[in-house]
């Protein structure tokens, strides 16, 4: 086994991430196919997330940029949807939270996860990180009291998934910010 024990715990928890936000990411398409146009967006974000995620060491030269024009695109995709309701807000603020820890990793010189060496500016950040932790607790609460007592055979209905699909991709914001 070559490397620190801290490299190690910190390629399996970028993995982790990877595996998280791509499940994430597939759900979402799954609900993209079954006729959920809003899902779309959610469906880019996991996915773009995963691919954040993946260590790849400095082969990762073209990930910043290439990630960049796509959030800023997602972005642009958010604030037209934004005329239909204010949910479409988190993805506007997910989007350019992206297209931020793109700049930063592109700025660091390094991946942001496995090296931490994004040079994110430090009050944005922990703005982002407030608005997340904030996110991610009221996502929990929400998808803890959702259904009310459990039936005896436990159902998860399709509108918990959700609610868990995007908890799920809040924590792993959360994580990515984090690191930085």
């Amino acid at each position: 086994m070559h490397g620190s024990a801290s490299s190690l715990s910190a390629s399996v928890s970028s993995w982790l991430l990877v595996l998280l936000c791509a499940v994430s990411g597939a759900y979402c398409l799954r609900r993209v196919r079954g006729g959920s146009g809003a899902a779309a967006g959610e469906a880019v974000m996991g996915f773009g997330m995963a691919l954040m995620a993946v260590p790849l060491g400095d082969g990762g030269a073209w990930r910043p940029p290439v990630l960049g024009a796509v959030f800023c695109a997602a972005a642009v995709h958010a604030l037209w949807l934004l005329r239909g309701g204010a949910h479409h807000a988190h993805h506007l603020v997910g989007s350019l939270t992206m297209v931020y820890m793109a700049a930063a990793a592109g700025s660091g010189g390094g991946h942001v996860q496995a090296h931490g060496q994004g040079a994110g500016l430090p009050l944005l950040t922990g703005a982002l990180l407030l608005y997340y932790a904030g996110y991610v607790v009221l996502g929990g609460t929400r998808l803890i009291t959702a259904g009310g007592p459990v039936p005896a055979p436990v159902h998860v209905t399709s509108t918990e998934l959700v609610r868990a699909c995007r908890l799920a991709m809040g924590m792993g914001m959360l994580a990515m910010l984090l690191s930085m």
